[in-house]
């Protein structure tokens, strides 16, 4: 059970990571990966940056719930 505990802590962190960085730069969250499709900086809908935002925010509260649960269980 232990084991268990510290390998999801361990994928936790760079998971969380991600999720925060996307929360804070969604712009550039969204088009990690996809820069090189396009000749200028494209333009990103403000609906698209608060879904980003929205996602990351509640799946860091979802993760942090499955965490916990998995902890004090």
């Amino acid at each position: 059970m232990i084991a268990g505990i510290f390998v999801f802590f361990v994928f936790m962190i760079p998971m969380y990571g991600v999720l925060i960085w996307t929360y804070f730069c969604p712009e550039d969250s969204l088009l990690w990966g996809k820069r090189w499709m396009y000749k200028e900086e494209p333009e990103i809908s403000n609906s698209a940056i608060r879904f980003a935002k929205v996602s990351s925010l509640t799946a860091i509260v979802v993760l942090t719930i499955i965490f916990g649960v998995l902890i004090f269980s």
